[in-house]
């Protein structure tokens, strides 16, 4: 067994960004695997990363060729953490592995079942208090489980999630897109409501503009496209034929929330609508998708961050995630400082 930094978990076919980025947050990247990478350094740093998922801290190795002694180890692990601790409620236990490896799934319900037989053998209680519900966002302790191959497991008592997560469809939503802006609304922590006001630019077909209206608050969409599904003739939704990089409002009649989600150059989006918006203060909160497949990501990140942003200018809280359905796109949520 030995301990590392943390392992950190990432939507599969990234591993090789977020490599780059930990190392930009101080990070020494010690192995890689689909879905995960392994560092040494400052946990704190990981927070503000946008390809991270979830975190792992500190973990321990566990290594084996047989199934129950693979569970024992980390049993083991989780029966000498909670010396002196008192679990109260339910706590988290979770257990987890990359999709892209033929087998390692089932391979992972069969420690994760041989681990459970032995907490309700010795330790009763905590079994009957244990959940599989994977916590949204924030610091969580329980016991935590990352197999990277068929005889390995990370193991460790903490771990930190990001707030990506995998939403559920809408039979009336006109697009995939629907799915990034119900995901993203748990980073900021906050959603449209009744009576609030929403900019959609580039809404077509609609799937942003759908979410809001669908929560009761009123949309200008503006795109010369044309709206479909639950879009089309929504009565809280007006739609304006107009160009979004045209489209202006002023600080007096300004509006809740700024939506954008258009395929178009990233650099071109940050100056000639991020700028003007949250400079101008034309919304309070704003959720934003930006593509980077023109650009290299890394490098756009650190552009995005850097203090002449306009994020880092006029937002009094904003974070850049790569979410569960983002592809080659960052979204960008904030709140839009007084």
């Amino acid at each position: 067994m030995s301990s590392n930094g943390a392992l950190v978990a990432c939507q599969s076919g990234y591993e090789d960004l977020l490599s780059q980025e930990v190392a930009g947050l101080g990070h020494t990247v010690q192995e890689t695997g689909p879905g995960w990478v392994l560092t040494q350094g400052p946990l704190e740093s990981l927070g503000s990363s946008a390809f991270a998922h979830a975190c792992l801290d500190n973990p321990t190795t566990v290594s084996g060729e047989k199934v129950n002694e693979l569970a024992q180890g980390i049993f083991d692990i989780f029966a000498s953490g909670i010396r002196g601790e008192r679990l109260e409620g339910a706590w988290p236990c979770l257990f987890g592995s990359s999709h892209e490896m033929p087998g390692l799934g089932r391979r992972t319900a069969s420690v994760e079942a041989a681990f459970m037989e032995l907490l309700r053998k010795k330790l009763g209680r905590l079994a009957r208090l244990a959940s599989q519900d994977r916590p949204r966002l924030g610091q969580a302790r329980g016991l935590f489980v990352w197999f990277t191959d068929f005889g390995r497991a990370q193991v460790s008592r903490s771990a930190s999630f990001f707030g990506q997560c995998r939403m559920a469809d809408d039979d009336a939503a006109p697009s995939r897109s629907y799915l990034k802006v119900e995901e993203a609304y748990a980073l900021l922590g906050c959603e449209p409501g009744p009576g609030q006001t929403v900019c959609d630019l580039g809404a077509a077909p609609g799937g942003w503009s759908y979410s809001a209206a669908k929560r009761g608050a009123s949309v200008v969409a503006v795109d010369n496209g044309l709206l479909k599904g639950g879009a089309l003739g929504n009565p809280l939704i007006a739609h304006r034929t107009d160009d979004a990089f045209g489209f202006k409002a002023t600080r007096e009649a300004r509006f809740d929330w700024l939506f954008c989600d258009m395929l178009d150059d990233p650099h071109h989006i940050l100056q000639s609508i991020v700028q003007p918006w949250l400079a101008g203060g034309w919304c309070r909160n704003y959720v934003i998708n930006i593509k980077f497949g023109r650009v290299v990501p890394v490098s756009f990140l650190g552009d995005m961050r850097s203090p002449e942003s306009p994020f880092v200018k006029y937002s009094s809280f904003y974070r850049i995630s790569h979410l569960y359905h983002d592809r080659e796109e960052f979204t960008v949520v904030g709140r839009v400082a007084d």
